[in-house]
């Protein structure tokens, strides 16, 4: 067994502040999405299971081990105000690894949100903490730690899969409605300007559609739809 807790990288917030400011943006998981050419997409069924609130901020990530799943308790020695949890459950669908009262330990650290590529629990005390989670899924089954105490093996700040999607921790986590897109930590400013050109136009192009502009009109402006 092992339980391994790497430093948490580096995060230049000057990066990561434009995306914040976009959360007003509509779709903003698509448009992020459609900025690094559909790359870094997660899986559909990784949904909002508390509350539908964004989730933007750089990935504290975990990595558990199929088929002895333990509660992750261990990303609170290190999480800082705005991080994210994005955790590598491998799909597992019997066990949640994150409930209620993670949730209101998240809260207080500030925590942005979580990602689970595995289960989650009592997403009723979620929603009233107000504190978002993009899981696979919802089950009441706990993980063995609240009755061992054991909280390993796990490893915290490893690159992982979660979703279809390698996540390495500092990579910017932008989630929503819809899904969860990744962004690398190496294109941050990149694909922040591609994605702010695409939510210009899709505002743009909307305001156009309102005022009933035709498909051949929209296509000869904007270039796409």
């Amino acid at each position: 067994m092992k339980k391994i807790i790497n430093p948490r990288p580096l995060i230049d917030e000057t990066l990561i502040k434009p995306f914040r400011d976009m959360e007003d943006v509509l779709s903003l998981s698509c448009v992020v999405g459609d900025a690094m050419e559909r790359d870094n997409v997660m899986r559909p069924d990784i949904k909002p299971r508390s509350i539908e609130k964004k989730i933007i901020g750089p990935a504290i990530t975990v990595k558990l081990t199929a088929g002895d799943i333990v509660d992750c308790l261990g990303v609170f020695e290190i999480a800082k105000p705005g991080d994210v949890v994005v955790i590598d459950a491998f799909g597992e669908t019997e066990t949640s690894i994150w409930g209620g009262l993670m949730s209101g330990l998240a809260r207080n650290a500030g925590v942005a949100g979580a990602i689970i590529d595995g289960s989650c629990r009592d997403t009723d005390e979620s929603r009233m903490l107000g504190f978002p989670i993009s899981a696979k899924s919802v089950g009441p089954r706990a993980s063995h730690t609240a009755y061992s105490g054991r909280k390993e093996p796990i490893e915290i700040n490893t690159p992982i899969v979660c979703g279809g999607v390698i996540v390495r921790p500092g990579d910017l986590v932008v989630a929503d409605e819809i899904g969860v897109a990744v962004v690398p930590c190496e294109q941050l400013a990149e694909v922040y300007q591609r994605a702010r050109e695409q939510a210009d136009k899709e505002i743009a192009t909307r305001e156009e559609i309102l005022r009933g502009a035709s498909v051949e009109e929209l296509l000869a402006k904007f270039g796409r739809i």
